[in-house]
C-alpha cells in the first residue's frame, strides 16, 4: 500500500471543485474540509473574485489509475517536491517510509489550507491597500518633516523645524520653504536670520484680519456657530460687555439684545440669561424659525446689536448642522455668521469643521482657548488654506476681559523659537495693530 496522496481544487463553488476534482483524482477520493479565497484574475492578476478551495486525500493502490490522470507522481499536486538526500543505488534498498496517520495528516492539510485562504482573501484589495499604505506613510513623512531631502539646505531644515514646533500643517509648510527657494539667491539663503525673518512676514501677510467693529445697519446681527465645548455662550456675553457696556461709566452705551437658540444643553439658557441680568440686556430663547423671526422683528426698534448664541453641533452631523441653518435662515442676509473655533483643535479637525459650516456662509472666524496653546501654526494653516479672516480671540475665561480684536501681531508673537522683531512687524501691519490698541466703538 502507498501513502495517500493530498490535493487542492480551487472553483467558483464547492460543486465544481468536487467535480474537477474526482475528474483528475477518481471517485475513491475522500473530501477533508473547504475554505473561502480569492481566486486572482485580471491584468497582473491585480483582481480577484470570491471561490472555493476544497482539500481532500487519495488513497493509492499500487497499479491504479484514476480517470484522466496517468500514472506519473510528478503530475499529482503536492505542496513540495520531494528532497532526495542521496543518490539512489540499485545495490541499496530503499528505506521504509514511516506510516501515516490519517487524523494528523488531516490536521496539518486543513492548517495550510487555512493558511493559504487567509493569504490569498486580501488580495482583490491589494492595489488600493498598498496606495493607502503609500499614501499613509507620506503623509506621515511630511508631517514630521522626515520626507525632506538629505540634502537639503540647513536654513530650510532648521526654519522647517521652527514650523513643525508650531504645528503649522505640511501643506503650509512646504508652501512657505518652497517660496524660500525662488525668492533668495543661494548666497541669501545662507543667512538663516534674515531668512526666518521674511519668513514670519509671509506668515503675517497669510493672516487675514475681519473688519468687525464697524455697526453699518441696525441692528447688528452677529450669529455664533461651531462646535461644542468651546465657548461660545461666554463669547456672546463677551461681545455683548464689551459692546454694549461703558466700563469706565459702568454704563450701557448701546442696546443690546441677546438670544440663545441652545435650549436643549443642560444649563446654557440659564448661563446667558445670568449674564443679561447682569448687564442688564433682555434675553430670549426661540424654538423655531418662527419665534426667532418674531423676536428680531419685535426688537428691530431702538436696538444696536442683535447676539445670537447657537447650539453646539458636531461637524460630522450634516442633518442637525442643516436644521440649525433653516432656524438661522429667519436672521436674514444681512446677519453676520461667525463660526468659533478653540486654538488648542487639531490640524485635521479644523479643516473639517471650515468645510462643514461652508452652508452657513461664516464671514469670519473666533478663535478661543489661545491661552491654552503655544503652538497657533495649526490655526494659522487652516485659515490661510481656506483664506478665511479671525475677527476676535479669547484667551481666558473672564467677562469681559479675556477678549481682544484680531491682529497679526497676537498670532505671531505666540509663534515658539521665532525671532520677533515687533518694531518692524507693527510697521508693516499699522493698522491692524492700531485697532487692536483702540478701545471698541
Amino acid at each position: 500500500m502507498q501513502a495517500p496522496q493530498y490535493f487542492f481544487e480551487t472553483a467558483l463553488t464547492y460543486e465544481e471543485a468536487e467535480r474537477k476534482a474526482r475528474e483528475k483524482y477518481g471517485e475513491r477520493l475522500s473530501i477533508l474540509g473547504q475554505a473561502t479565497v480569492r481566486i486572482p484574475r485580471g491584468p497582473f492578476n491585480l483582481f480577484s473574485y470570491e471561490g472555493v478551495q476544497i482539500t481532500g486525500i487519495i488513497p493509492r493502490n499500487k497499479g491504479t489509475q484514476y480517470q484522466g490522470e496517468a500514472m506519473y507522481p510528478s503530475k499529482l499536486p503536492m505542496r513540495e517536491p520531494p528532497v532526495l538526500r542521496e543518490p539512489l543505488s540499485t545495490n541499496k534498498p530503499l528505506p521504509l517510509r514511516e506510516p501515516v496517520d490519517f487524523n494528523t495528516a488531516k490536521e496539518k492539510v486543513l492548517a495550510e489550507a487555512h493558511a493559504a485562504a487567509m493569504k490569498d482573501s486580501g488580495k482583490d484589495n491589494a492595489l488600493k491597500e498598498v496606495l493607502a499604505v503609500v499614501s499613509t506613510i507620506k503623509e506621515k513623512l511630511e508631517s514630521s518633516g522626515l520626507a525632506a531631502s538629505k540634502e537639503e539646505h540647513p536654513t530650510l531644515s532648521r526654519l522647517d523645524d521652527l514650523l513643525i514646533l508650531n504645528d503649522f500643517p505640511a501643506s503650509y509648510r512646504k508652501n512657505l520653504l518652497e517660496r524660500v527657494r525662488k525668492e533668495f539667491s543661494l548666497d541669501g539663503i545662507n543667512n538663516y536670520d534674515n531668512v526666518q525673518d521674511k519668513a514670519l512676514e509671509w506668515i503675517g501677510e497669510s493672516i487675514k484680519i475681519y473688519d468687525n467693529n464697524k455697526f453699518r445697519v441696525r441692528p447688528r446681527i452677529m450669529i455664533l456657530v461651531g462646535p461644542t465645548g468651546i465657548g461660545k455662550t461666554t463669547t456672546v456675553a463677551k461681545l455683548a460687555a464689551n459692546f454694549g457696556i461703558d466700563s469706565s461709566k459702568r454704563t450701557q452705551k448701546r442696546r443690546v439684545v441677546l438670544v440663545t437658540i441652545d435650549a436643549y444643553r443642560i444649563g446654557a439658557k440659564e448661563q446667558l440669561e445670568k449674564y443679561s441680568e447682569l448687564m442688564q440686556f433682555p434675553c430670549f430663547s426661540p424654538a423655531d424659525y418662527y419665534e426667532l423671526k418674531s423676536i428680531i422683528a419685535d426688537n428691530s426698534e431702538g436696538t444696536d446689536l442683535l447676539l445670537i448664541d447657537t447650539i453646539g453641533k458636531n461637524h460630522r452631523d450634516l442633518e442637525e448642522l442643516g436644521k440649525m441653518k433653516n432656524i438661522l435662515d429667519a436672521c436674514g442676509s444681512a446677519a453676520e455668521v461667525h463660526l468659533t473655533l478653540a486654538a488648542t483643535t487639531k490640524s485635521s479637525d479644523l479643516n473639517e469643521i471650515l468645510k462643514a459650516f461652508e452652508p452657513f456662509n461664516y464671514r469670519s472666524v473666533i478663535i478661543t482657548k489661545m491661552d491654552e496653546t503655544i503652538h497657533p501654526g495649526n490655526v494659522i494653516g487652516a485659515l490661510a488654506e481656506r483664506s478665511k479672516p479671525v475677527s476676535y480671540v479669547t484667551d481666558g475665561q473672564k467677562v469681559p476681559e479675556h477678549i481682544h480684536t484680531a491682529s497679526v501681531i497676537q498670532f505671531l508673537k505666540n509663534l515658539e523659537g521665532f525671532r520677533v522683531n515687533r518694531v518692524k512687524l507693527e510697521e508693516m501691519f499699522p493698522e491692524k495693530i492700531q485697532e487692536q490698541m483702540q478701545k471698541w466703538r
